[in-house]
């Protein structure tokens, strides 16, 4: 078998812009922003350094508003990545340390 990529990941979201300027803030990339129609509209947001994207927008998914509950992404230096975000302005809680890393 070839190997099987991940590029997109749907989140159902309420708010387009809103939870566009969220990602942003968090230091994501806006790929893509294109309104289809009045019924659809892809918005494709990149971590830096992912492979991985996600897509929010209009007409996208058939999941409801907060149906995806979990989203894990990784980094190399968790405390650089805490004060960073914080540095963006985003509301953090302490890091935790897991049994599983």
């Amino acid at each position: 078998m070839k190997d099987i990529k991940l590029e997109l990941v749907a989140v159902p979201v309420t708010d387009v812009d809103r939870a566009k300027a969220f990602y942003e803030k968090l230091g994501f990339n806006a790929d893509h922003d294109v309104a289809v129609s009045e019924d659809i509209r892809f918005v494709q947001l990149t971590p830096p350094g992912s492979a991985c994207s996600i897509a929010i927008g209009k007409g996208l998914t058939r999941m409801t508003p907060g149906a995806l509950d979990n989203m894990q992404v990784v980094v190399t230096d968790i405390e650089e990545a805490y004060e960073d975000l914080r540095g963006r302005g985003v509301e953090v809680t302490e890091i935790q340390d897991l049994p599983w890393g």
